[in-house]
């Protein structure tokens, strides 16, 4: 099979505080024709800057080698001139990045955007392109595609934004389509959408397409041969149903090991130092017994209703949540699962009184925390904490970690002056796993997995009965996500932590929870332990949200068949 990209000895470095950073050791790899090739890897393996040298899209403190080749048809691109790249960008190849709300301008309709990629590179007149980004909204699967060109970017869903992306990138009938993670901050349904869309516009616009990920589960669904790397080398390379089926390299296997089975519950799951250096993996499982005792928190018909504006003087009102009954059990895991917008983060808010409910009871140790005043909440603030998705944005950038842990204990009233505090502090931080160096610190000085842990800290400063961990491992590569899944369960062993776990990624759900929650628009759809609702869902909500979740090339046969 001929290659159309062909990368040669590749070596890409950053020039950073008048030191040169290496990110990419001479890396090697080819695309061949009508083919899906997949990067993998974690954050930091090189895969996306190895991508974006493709078409030139390096920062400008970035060397490439000298030596280093990248050859399309037969061209070196780091030879071309600036113009020729400009030609090549977006007409013989297109790139869909990761987040589709960045990369799309917000002052420009969606059909203003689609129309200038094809009057850039194509001899169109603005009626003619406009008509053919009508037909491209409609390829990619945009409801009512006509009216659609008018929308700005933020009316439209997560899901319909980058569907909107792969239509700019496929406007111009491209060679290759770069896709870099395209689907991560994506719902697993809307993931499994976006994946689908992706393998048919490649077999049917027979162009080729490199797939860029973390989530080897996915990448089996949707790749031919995969590039495992890892500090910027290659690892492993090679068809991808041998890779699942018999990888060769440690790092491979432990990627592949680190996301938690849908057939298991392992005490722990195994990290990549495991793998790597043939540590003994636990294969003793986690068994769920039924709740005993009354219920630590009762919740009874809440409700969160939000009144929009809709005209001039009318309004009209959107229930978040309805009607939602459910019991959180002292040492227990409560998993609430669904997609954006089901209502599943408004709960946890309500929960921790970040949001007031518009209606029902939240009784806890018989007091209705939903009606109580900011001065009576605040002694339960101390023993109902959250853990939120984003852990750089739920951290002052301005504190050093140390202030960061310190202030909550100032504010309750927890330690008798500062240097028992900042004692305190260091013992949590010891706690999950981080040195006590970290605490002179700032937040962008850690990795993601680093700055949840510091999150973390922060919560159990309080000594916390409940946490609500809202998406708390979903924006961490699978390796990191393991390893503060099992930070979290070795916590709630040692301290009988209740947890209501929020996720749309039904794996880490089924793995984390004793009872599951499923939410729809609004509504508990269908609940009860997390080994029924896997074995037997009843929902045909349930039984959609199972069918997406990835499951490698196994997946994707089944995927096919169906």
């Amino acid at each position: 099979m001929s290659s159309l990209i062909e990368v040669r000895d590749l070596k890409v470095a950053f020039r950073m505080a008048g030191e040169t950073h290496p990110a990419v050791r001479g890396v090697s790899f080819d695309i061949p024709a009508n083919t899906t090739v997949a990067l993998v890897g974690e954050s930091g393996s090189g895969k996306s800057v190895s991508a974006m040298s493709i078409v030139r899209l390096l920062p400008p403190n970035a060397v490439v080698d000298p030596a280093s080749r990248i050859l399309y048809e037969g061209r070196d691109l780091l030879q071309a001139t600036p113009e020729q790249m400009r030609q090549l960008r977006g007409k013989d190849i297109s790139v869909v990045f990761q987040e589709p709300m960045s990369s799309l301008n917000p002052v420009l309709t969606v059909g203003e955007q689609i129309v200038e990629a094809l009057r850039m590179h194509m001899p169109l007149g603005a009626r003619a392109a406009r008509e053919r980004a009508m037909e491209l909204l409609n390829e990619v699967g945009i409801p009512e595609p006509r009216a659609r060109l008018d929308a700005y970017p933020h009316e439209l869903s997560g899901g319909q934004q980058q569907r909107v992306m792969i239509a700019i990138a496929i406007a111009c009938e491209p060679k290759l389509l770069i896709a870099d993670e395209p689907t991560t901050a994506l719902d697993v349904t809307v993931q499994r959408q976006v994946v689908d869309l992706l393998a048919r516009l490649q077999e049917r616009h027979h162009m080729s397409m490199l797939f860029i990920s973390h989530d080897l589960a996915l990448v089996g669904e949707v790749a031919r041969e995969v590039v495992v790397m890892r500090h910027g080398t290659v690892r492993e390379a090679g068809d991808a149903q041998r890779i699942f089926a018999a990888p060769q390299d440690a790092y491979t296997r432990a990627l592949l090991a680190c996301r938690p089975p849908l057939n298991t519950r392992p005490l722990r799951l195994p990290v990549i130092d495991d793998i790597v250096h043939n540590r003994p993996l636990v294969t003793q499982q986690r068994v769920s017994a039924p709740p005993s005792g009354p219920p630590l928190i009762k919740v009874e018909g809440l409700r969160k209703a939000y009144r929009l504006k809709d005209g001039l003087f009318r309004h009209r009102t959107i229930d978040a949540v309805r009607g939602a009954d459910f019991e959180l059990h002292r040492g227990r895991t409560l998993g609430v699962v669904g997609e954006s917008g089901s209502g599943k983060t408004t709960i946890g808010m309500m929960l921790t009184r970040l949001t007031d409910a518009s209606g029902g009871r939240i009784l806890f140790e018989g007091q209705d925390l939903a009606r109580l005043d900011a001065g009576a909440m605040r002694p339960y603030r101390r023993r109902i904490q959250i853990i939120f998705q984003n852990p750089y944005a739920s951290l002052n950038p301005r504190f050093t970690i140390g202030q960061i842990l310190m202030e909550p204990m100032r504010i309750h009233g927890i330690g008798a002056n500062d240097d028992e505090r900042a004692r305190l502090a260091l013992g949590w931080l010891e706690k999950v796993g981080l040195p006590a160096a970290a605490f002179g610190k700032y937040p962008h000085e850690f990795s993601g997995g680093q700055r949840q842990r510091i999150a973390i800290a922060r919560c159990l400063t309080m000594r916390p009965e409940i946490i609500v961990c809202d998406e708390s491992v979903s924006a961490l590569d699978v390796s990191v996500q393991a390893t503060v899944l099992n930070l979290l369960l070795d916590l709630q062993e040692e301290f009988g932590l209740t947890y209501v776990f929020i996720s749309h990624d039904l794996a880490v759900v089924k793995y984390m929870a004793d009872d599951i929650l499923v939410m729809n628009k609004g509504e508990i759809v269908e609940r009860g332990s997390a080994e029924a609702i896997y074995a037997d869902p009843q929902h045909p909500y349930t039984r959609q949200l199972l069918a997406a979740v990835p499951r490698g090339v196994q997946g994707a046969r089944a995927h096919a068949a169906a």
